[in-house]
């Protein structure tokens, strides 16, 4: 199959080169103003007169001249715009010769009364100015039906992966907007993937100013790559959605509809679904982008100063509360709905985004897996079959709202909450085998748990713009509440054939509460000074308090007998203080910003065994630390940026690791955290440099990081003589990482066939003790990719990847279970337009994966294939048959190797099904009562 892959680029490349060869010819010339002065970077643009399809495409010179290469000796349009000036177009007709000189083409200064009409009359499929590429949809065909993701992959220096996500220019693109305004949050995946192509009038691709910038006035030289979406008329006036019922072998179902109507100051969402073909759910960034254009703004976590939100976490929960993130193409087998609603209202001085959204996930999964533990001198092996359904059903109400005061005061109100439940159930047989395949023990697991859970998160942020352009100030103040109960039973036999009397039967039931509360404000004043220079000052709060009360009961025969070990009771109080400032010199592309703070913890906790015991053991830590940060952003014009920052994190223990509770719910692994974990610190320095060629649309990148660890918190290792492993959090200083990448991109012929390569390396040494002895584990990976996109024509795309790694592990503790593995990704996307509206599509990715130290050698080739044929008027159904995983390989395997172990999971999970769906695309549907509150 790779051979094919690689025999097909191969092919591109011939074509490619055969492309440039005889019959062809040159066309140059010299864009002028009326005076004869040249026009330096006009955009020049050839189309073909038929269909106004672009051909080639490029920026005059300094002096205003330009060249065309290898002609086909054709006919075609010339069209070339500059800013302030009315287009030019002209019909060229090749002469006998090798060069066609066209000579000065003057152009016209355009009269603003002219202007509406010009931009409706001789819109250009391509337009450069400065930083900004716009795009005329118009030019670049897509099938009835497509999606704005489907337009992208078809523009000139964009780029859409398998997973949809959007590259321009080389980079990845941070957000979407929608006639200028965010739709669908910062991930531009839901709109990409949902916003119809033909109801997109221009597409603009820009470098933007992050939201600190825009928020403050005060450039901090970083950019955000963003795609803006200016719609169509006919697209404001009424709505539009889409929806898919399909129905497949093995009684697989699927459903989908989701319905959008917008003007400019008003948008409306809703979204359902269900299926049980493991699309569990949607992933982290397609929530953020259900919340609303206005849930993810700069200063939505309330913390100010350098550093972002990172530098006190919440064990995972911030400011939006997270839910548990589901993924598309889950293993094993699940059964899942969702759906909501979601309302943004938007004008000039009140934004409010308000959104409730519920998603449930059934799922069973049956997982084989085998690992090889290494000790000091020897190894040991275990299996473990197991078997797991769980339900999981989330409810998500959110609202933001920010009102402008006046044009100098500005606040916003922030409320997310989370309502959680769900129950599980665990079987497992566990065997451990030590020299070879002798027994020494083994377990039988049957466990149990319902659990439940509340979560809110409260933000009021106000900000301050005084008259003096810079000068700033922001307060905030939060409140957050995250508790839960729950219970479980966990019943298992364990034997240990070497020592028989440590032969055990556990039958447990356990009751936990957990409640956290969380007080926190920051403030912020900006100052700017000498012209060039600002200065930040700032101040961040928080008071977590925790507390929990774990109740474990022996199920004896008698009734239910309280387990002195293993009930605890804890409460954790953490008090955070941190003051800074920071001064920024910003001055013709060059930003630097240099900063410190002081920041403290104050960790007070106490543990008993109940809420009654008189025995309290006290845990009171301070830790106190001065952390710098420096950074600096250059734009060297023309498209050119150098970037560089170093900066130190510092990460306190999570109250899961600071609990000392001993959690034996899988009686041969048993975890015990530690009250005597200290923050860990890390030191990060990263930087690179990007370039991007308008007129080639070529672009590369070049990005190096460092990362080095001092008290970092790893998961130390106790194995006893029965094979009984004990996981205990312990602080560890020398781990690192280190890496670079590179990468280019460019055309070979322009909107036909385009290249890209990259490279790159990652070095990493992760220590961690094995038996009170370190062992450091060192990984060293080198990977090379290649990317073809094939797009000769309307009726046929190909799009192709293929990427290698090399990763070496080795372990200090025991040398002869070095290894060596070798993966390679091969990927495939071809979409052909067939006569009478049938569209057929076929995917390909080949997975191989060998690690010869332990004989595993994967090959993993998944061919999904599908056709379609339009039907209904205006063209608004779609009748698709698919066939996912043709060859019925997605076999759930995955390998691992890590600090002290090597493993080989097996999961049962959705293979080979065919399934035939029926899409009805709803658009422009006018609204003929009009409202008075536009919907």
């Amino acid at each position: 199959m790779k051979k094919i892959l690689l025999l097909l680029c191969c092919s591109l490349i011939t074509y490619a080169t055969f492309a440039q060869s005889t019959g062809r010819f040159s066309m140059k010339g010299i864009v002028t103003d009326t005076s004869g002065n040249g026009l330096p970077e006009a955009t020049v643009m050839l189309l073909l007169p038929k269909d106004s399809s672009l051909i080639n495409f490029g920026r005059a010179a300094k002096d205003g001249s330009f060249e065309f290469k290898n002609l086909k000796r054709i006919s075609y349009l010339l069209k070339i715009s500059y800013v302030g000036y009315l287009p030019y177009q002209h019909q060229v007709i090749p002469n006998d010769g090798e060069v066609t000189n066209l000579g000065k083409l003057g152009m016209k200064f355009l009269n603003q009364d002219l202007y509406e009409v010009v931009i409706k009359t001789a819109r250009a499929p391509l337009s450069i100015r400065g930083d900004t590429v716009e795009y005329d949809p118009r030019a670049f065909k897509v099938p009835p039906g497509a999606t704005v993701e489907d337009l992208l992959r078809k523009l000139p220096g964009m780029q859409v992966d398998a997973d949809g996500n959007i590259k321009a220019q080389g980079e990845t693109v941070k957000r979407v907007t929608v006639d200028g305004k965010r739709f669908f949050g910062d991930d531009p995946k839901m709109a990409t993937k949902n916003l119809p192509a033909e109801a997109i009038n221009k597409v603009q691709v820009f470098n933007g100013k992050t939201e600190q910038a825009k928020a403050t006035g005060v450039d901090d030289g970083k950019r955000e790559k963003t795609v803006n979406l200016e719609l169509k008329d006919s697209h404001k006036k009424g709505g539009f959605g889409k929806a898919i019922a399909g129905v497949g072998s093995d009684s697989r179902l699927e459903g989908k509809v989701s319905y959008n109507r917008f003007d400019d100051k008003q948008q409306f969402s809703v979204l359902g679904f269900g299926n049980n073909t493991n699309q569990s759910g949607i992933a982290r960034n397609d929530y953020q982008d259900f919340k609303g254009s206005q849930s993810f703004n700069w200063g939505d976590d309330g913390d100010f100063g350098f550093g972002g939100g990172n530098r006190f976490s919440s064990d995972g929960e911030s400011i939006t509360i997270q839910p548990n993130w589901g993924g598309n193409n889950s293993q094993g087998f699940t059964k899942n709905w969702a759906g909501g609603g979601n309302y943004n209202f938007d004008t000039k001085k009140t934004k409010v985004s308000a959104s409730y959204f519920y998603n449930s996930t059934d799922a069973l999964t049956n997982v084989m897996s085998s690992r090889d533990n290494f000790l000091n001198n020897t190894t040991y092996k275990s299996t473990d079959v197991n078997k797991t359904s769980a339900f999981s059903g989330n409810h998500r109400p959110s609202l933001r709202i920010e009102k402008v005061l006046d044009s100098l005061n500005t606040i916003v109100l922030i409320s997310n909450s989370r309502i959680n439940n769900g129950d599980s159930d665990y079987d497992s047989f566990q065997q451990y085998y030590r020299s070879g395949d002798t027994l020494s023990n083994r377990s039988t697991i049957n466990n149990s748990s319902l659990y439940n859970s509340f979560a809110m998160s409260n933000l009021l942020l106000y900000r301050h713009k005084f008259k003096k352009k810079g000068r700033n100030f922001a307060a905030s103040i939060g409140y957050n509440i995250n508790n839960s109960d729950g219970s479980s039973n966990q019943n298992s036999m364990n034997e240990f054939f070497l020592d028989p009397t440590q032969n055990s039967t556990i039958r447990q039931q356990n009751k936990t509460k957990s409640d956290r509360n969380q007080l926190k404000g920051s403030l912020s004043y900006i100052e700017p000074f000498a012209k060039k220079f600002s200065w930040e000052t700032f101040y961040n709060f928080s008071l977590r308090k925790d507390k929990v009360d774990r109740n474990v009961f022996d199920v004896k025969d008698s009734g239910l007998e309280p387990n002195q070990l293993l009930t605890r009771y804890y409460t954790n109080e953490i008090n955070y203080n941190r003051i800074g400032t920071s001064v920024r010199y910003s001055n013709n592309g060059l930003n630097i910003s240099i900063g410190g703070a002081a920041q403290q913890f104050d960790l007070k906790g106490k543990f008993a065994q109940d809420q009654t015991s008189v025995d309290i053991t006290k845990v009171n830590r301070t830790y106190f630390k001065v952390v710098p940060s420096v950074s600096l952003n250059y734009d060297l014009k023309r498209n050119r940026y150098l970037y560089m920052e170093y900066m130190q994190g510092i990460q306190e223990p999570s109250i899961k690791d600071l609990q000392p509770v001993v959690d034996n719910s899988n009686p041969l692994n048993i975890v015990v955290g530690n009250p005597n974990l200290t923050p860990e610190l890390r030191h990060n320095i990263y930087g690179g440099y990007q370039f991007f060629n308008p007129a080639s649309f070529t672009y590369l990148f070049v990005n190096a990081q460092y990362n080095y660890y001092v008290d970092q918190i790893v998961y130390n290792k106790t194995i006893d003589a029965n094979l009984v492993t004990t996981t205990k959090p312990m602080n560890v200083t020398g781990g690192f990482n280190y890496g670079s990448s590179i990468g280019v991109s460019y055309p070979l012929i322009k909107t036909k066939l385009t290249m890209g390569l990259n490279t790159g390396f990652n070095l990493s040494q992760n220590p961690i003790y094995i038996n009170n002895v370190i062992n450091k584990t060192k990984t060293d990976s080198y990977n090379f990719g290649t990317r073809l996109d094939f797009t000769p024509s309307d009726i046929f795309t190909f799009y192709t990847n293929a990427y290698w790694n090399i990763a070496n592990t080795s372990y200090s503790i025991n040398t002869s279970q070095n290894q060596k593995v070798l993966s390679a990704n091969y990927s495939g996307d071809m979409n052909i337009k067939l006569p009478k509206e049938i569209y057929f599509n076929a995917k390909l990715n080949f997975n191989t994966y060998a690690n010869n130290q332990f004989g595993f050698s994967q090959k993993q080739p998944i061919l999904n294939l599908s056709v379609a044929r339009i039907v209904l008027k205006n063209k608004r159904g779609e009748i698709r048959f698919t066939a996912n995983d043709v060859f019925k390989r997605n076999l759930g395997i995955t390998q691992n190797a890590t600090s002290n172990y090597y493993s080989e999971t097996r999961v049962r999970t959705l293979s080979r099904y065919y399934m035939l769906s029926f899409t009805y695309n709803m658009r422009g549907m006018s609204a003929s009562v009009k409202r008075s509150n536009g919907f």
